[in-house]
């Protein structure tokens, strides 16, 4: 019975944490450049022969790896990926990826995301403008151009998120290794005028939230009665 017990605790654990990581999504549905949250599961096994019980593992998160449809703005300082690629932003935790290319340029000239952080090219550097020349011109491979002169390249960057990666703001990833610059692919672009909307869909992660509550009460259910036999049985065995 204790072993009933473990194993419906176990399920627990992992539905709580497939919980919040659709709670996460739904909340991010109408994010720029969010990447879904993603849980795989594994079957622990303990004792072998008919002594084996079998367990669920506490989950390792992964990032769904579906681009977003793109939306049209018509902002010139807007920019969507293309392909699977990102955009880097430094930031206080160095060099963040990310899809969200909602970018403005400062009266100094320098291009950053919406919230203040230097937009890097290739090369690692910040993006330096020219504030009276307006806003430039960009081609499918990140060129920057004002007045028909390249000024600069926005860099896409090769980045795979892995296990139990770690965000940064609503649509940032930190990267834990130093990612590599894309230059000279055809299957990888920007859009100018455009952005990437969440590939989060709403309704196929509310489906899920309802049975994964469903699968959490029905586990909650399990140990109430679990816990009942357990106890009639030392009361059986006590008188």
């Amino acid at each position: 019975m204790q072993s009933g017990l473990y194993v419906a605790i176990s399920a627990q654990v992992a539905l709580e944490k497939r919980l919040s990581t659709i709670a996460d999504n739904v909340a991010n549905a109408g994010t720029v450049g969010f990447r879904a949250t993603e849980v795989k599961f594994d079957d622990v096994l303990s004792g072998v022969g008919k002594d084996s019980v079998s367990f669920v593992s506490p989950g390792s998160t992964y990032l769904s790896t579906k681009s977003g449809g793109l939306k049209q703005t018509g902002n010139p300082l807007d920019f969507a990926i293309r392909g699977e690629a990102w955009f880097a932003i430094d930031t206080p935790a160095g060099s963040v990826m990310t899809r969200d290319g909602r970018f403005t340029m400062l009266e100094t000239g320098e291009l950053v995301s919406l919230e203040g952080y230097p937009v890097l090219d290739a090369g690692g550097a910040a993006i330096q403008l020219d504030p009276l020349s307006g806003p430039p011109e960009a081609g499918a491979d990140g060129m920057l151009r004002q007045n028909g002169q390249p000024v600069g390249a926005i860099g896409v960057f090769a980045f795979v998120p892995g296990d139990d990666f770690v965000r940064y703001g609503n649509s940032g990833l930190v990267p834990s290794t130093p990612p590599e610059a894309i230059v000279d692919r055809d299957d990888v672009g920007i859009v100018q005028g455009f952005v990437e909307e969440s590939n989060v869909n709403p309704v196929l992660e509310m489906t899920n939230l309802i049975m994964v509550q469903r699968a959490f009460e029905n586990a909650a259910s399990l140990i109430r009665q679990s816990d009942q036999s357990l106890g009639e049985a030392v009361k059986a065995i006590g008188t």
